[in-house]
């Protein structure tokens, strides 16, 4: 059986072929007066990169949640129907890529969960390192008997949160919200509400972004700063690391749950996040326009052309080609409509050099000596058939640069790269990389340039996956994996009480999927 395309819209050149996955995308929104499905609708689609094998949004009136989710692109899942029947002025939108938990229609979100008072939809961005601890907190408190989302076949982290959230009739859900972050290690930006009020939260290290927008009539929260661009929301702050937030009817109200312990990702201003996104001040294209120049002091050579491996490689080949002196030019041309391939080619056609998203141009590229810059490279697949395809139109030379350390450590908190052995770095040095590959030479960016052009404090980012130095202390390996609720299936009752749930023509999936 054919396997599906999953949909990520970067520059990979082998069908099948994973790079490093990008993790997910949150957008929350209190808005009376809007159309605020329509509103997360556009904040989703600013976050598509962020993933792309599933979309739902979860509205409410201030009586009753209604959620629309599904498989595939965002574009894809909603149309004006399904937008029309998510009626409220509170919504919660999430894309996703799965890293706890398979690629489902059960591990969709945003996540639903009764509550002492009503109901909760949730979405997450991020990946939990205790998730093990929580399920046994979760039959600690509720006993062994799974309800709720975790009853439907969820196997997602997310999901453990969400049954936690179920809390007691003596709590608001603040007061539980308060009550059990605490004790969530990880990565995690949530946004999730109750019939009434918008609520957002990130981890005290504040891995991945969260930020904080205002319209004229309501706030906004979401993964990046582009989001709140495109639904005409002006940028207030970023949401603190360890804080809790509550939007309602009485305006924005923030709690600590934590102290904040500063390690953002590195990884989201070489590669996750739009290049239009701005990071604690910083602006992710400048950042990696300076890693380009960086890496050209570090890694000059004699060539003709500076080209990128589009799109991602585009800002550092830019800032390669100026600190050089050498040319920018665009060797390759991208397929702009390769989305989702649900046809695979076969080995046969795979021979044949078919190519969906990037072809040269032979009459750029023929008799040059060529700088090919990319982000990352992985298992190197990828570069290995660009790198051939060159060759076959007449590059001279080929040289690559890539602006981001070798990748010889996992992500346990919400990038999902190649297991270990697969990585390319682990084992081999730069000039053998480059043999394998088919390159003349190879040059990585130091990890300390790429942390300068970041104009953050080394102590305050995560570089793990460079570096094996993990800032989140991490279980037992037999206690963690994208997979550990599936290793565990006895599940119970899907009866949780969701009597403030209505389904309607919108949301007619919403608990069972067809």
């Amino acid at each position: 059986m054919a396997v599906r395309g999953d949909g990520r819209l970067n520059h990979d050149l082998l069908p099948g072929e994973k790079g490093p996955q990008d993790e997910c995308g949150v957008f929350g929104l209190w808005a009376p007066g809007e159309e605020v499905a329509k509103l997360a609708y556009f904040g989703l689609y600013a976050l598509q990169h962020r993933g792309q094998e599933s979309a739902g949004i979860a509205t409410s009136n201030g009586e009753q949640i209604l959620v629309y989710k599904d498989m595939g692109l965002v574009s894809q899942v909603f149309d004006e129907t399904a937008l029309g029947a998510l009626t409220g002025h509170i919504a919660v939108g999430h894309c996703r890529y799965s890293t706890t938990g398979g690629n489902t229609w059960e591990n969709a979100q945003p996540t639903l969960g009764a509550t002492a008072s009503g109901t909760v939809a949730l979405g997450h961005n991020g990946n939990l390192t205790n998730t093990a601890d929580l399920v046994d907190l979760v039959y600690e408190r509720y006993g062994t008997q799974r309800s709720g989302e975790l009853a439907r076949g969820n196997t997602t982290d997310t999901a453990v949160i969400t049954a936690l959230f179920a809390g007691d009739p003596e709590h608001t859900l603040e007061e539980t919200a308060m009550e059990v972050l605490p004790r969530v290690r990880g990565a995690f930006s949530l946004v999730f509400m109750d019939e009434t009020t918008l609520y957002a939260a990130r981890d005290p290290q504040g891995v991945r972004p969260l930020v904080l927008g205002r319209l004229s009539r309501g706030w906004v929260v979401a993964s990046e700063t582009p989001a709140l661009d495109i639904v005409g929301a002006s940028f207030v702050r970023e949401v603190e690391p360890g804080e809790l937030i509550r939007i309602d009817e009485d305006g924005l109200h923030s709690r600590h749950f934590a102290e904040t312990k500063h390690a953002g990702c590195v990884f989201e201003y070489v590669y996750l996040a739009r290049p239009d996104t701005s990071i604690r001040g910083r602006s992710v294209h400048a950042a990696r326009v300076e890693m380009g120049k960086l890496l050209a002091r570090e890694h000059a050579v004699e060539a003709d052309l500076v080209i990128p491996v589009p799109e991602s490689g585009t800002p550092a080949a830019v800032g390669y080609a100026q600190e050089s002196g050498i040319p920018f030019g665009q060797g390759l041309t991208k397929n702009s409509y390769v989305g989702r391939t649900f046809i695979q080619p076969s080995d046969t056609l795979r021979q044949l050099g078919i190519r969906l998203k990037l072809n040269p141009l032979r009459e750029v590229i023929k008799g040059k000596r060529l700088v090919v810059v990319d982000d990352s490279i992985v298992r190197g697949n990828t570069q290995r058939a660009l790198i051939r395809m060159l060759r076959e139109a007449g590059a001279k030379e080929v040289h690559v640069r890539i602006s981001s350390p070798p990748v010889k450590w996992p992500c346990f908190y919400g990038i999902d790269f190649a297991s270990r052995a697969e990585l390319i770095a682990n084992g081999l040095a730069a000039d053998e990389i480059a043999s394998s590959l088919g390159a003349d030479t190879l040059g990585y960016i130091s990890i300390e340039a790429m942390i300068e052009a970041t104009q953050q404090p080394a102590k305050e980012l995560c570089a793990a996956c460079f570096t094996g130095e993990y800032p989140i202390e991490l279980p037992a390996e037999a206690r963690r994996g994208k997979n550990l609720l599936e290793r565990d299936v006895t599940l119970g009752s899907p009866d949780d009480g969701l009597t403030s749930l209505s389904v309607s023509s919108g949301g007619a999936t919403a608990l069972q999927h067809p």
